[in-house]
């Protein structure tokens, strides 16, 4: 059976549902200019490539495109003007959010919508971040991602060390 892959381009006047979540997979968002590296703020990002990831492997799951982004100036628009607020609705079910930079408005949005984000300090390719995630989750999670994994459902296996009779 063929992987379906959805591509889905968030406006104000379309709002496509968030396809279902992989089985025992954390839903990861990555702010991207270009859908090759993670090289974008959050507020400037065009896109967000959205993927499952497993211990094993991770798939594609969307790309949500934005046409008006921050430019990155530090200066707030006029009232009422909000970006943030649609981009954090598109990224409903995620668990991660990794970004060049958040602003503590955004990231308490964030945060309050329980994707938990996570500050790079240097662009890398998308792969890098998708692998670290991977390894993080094979070895021992650290605790702010053991709770992530706890609140998404995504069950560690844990050696038993019982005896069995």
């Amino acid at each position: 059976m063929p992987s379906i892959r959805r591509l889905s381009l968030v406006t104000d006047e379309v709002h496509a549902p968030t396809p279902q979540r992989q089985a025992g997979a954390l839903r990861v968002a990555i702010a991207t200019q270009d859908m090759k590296n993670l090289n974008a703020h959050f507020g400037s990002a065009k896109r967000f490539a959205v993927y499952d990831v497993t211990r094993e492997e991770w798939n594609l799951v969307e790309a949500v495109a934005f046409d008006d982004v921050s430019d990155e100036s530090g200066t707030h628009r006029t009232e009422g003007d909000d970006r943030i607020a649609p981009k954090v609705e598109a990224l409903m079910g995620c668990h991660l959010l990794f970004c060049l930079a958040i602003g503590g408005p955004s990231a308490a949005k964030v945060v309050s919508a329980k994707i938990h984000p996570i500050k790079v300090p240097q662009p890398e390719t998308i792969q890098e971040v998708l692998l670290r995630t991977q390894m993080m989750l094979r070895t021992c999670p650290p605790p702010w991602l053991r709770k992530v994994l706890a609140q998404a459902n995504v069950a560690a296996n844990k050696p038993s060390f019982e005896d069995e009779d």
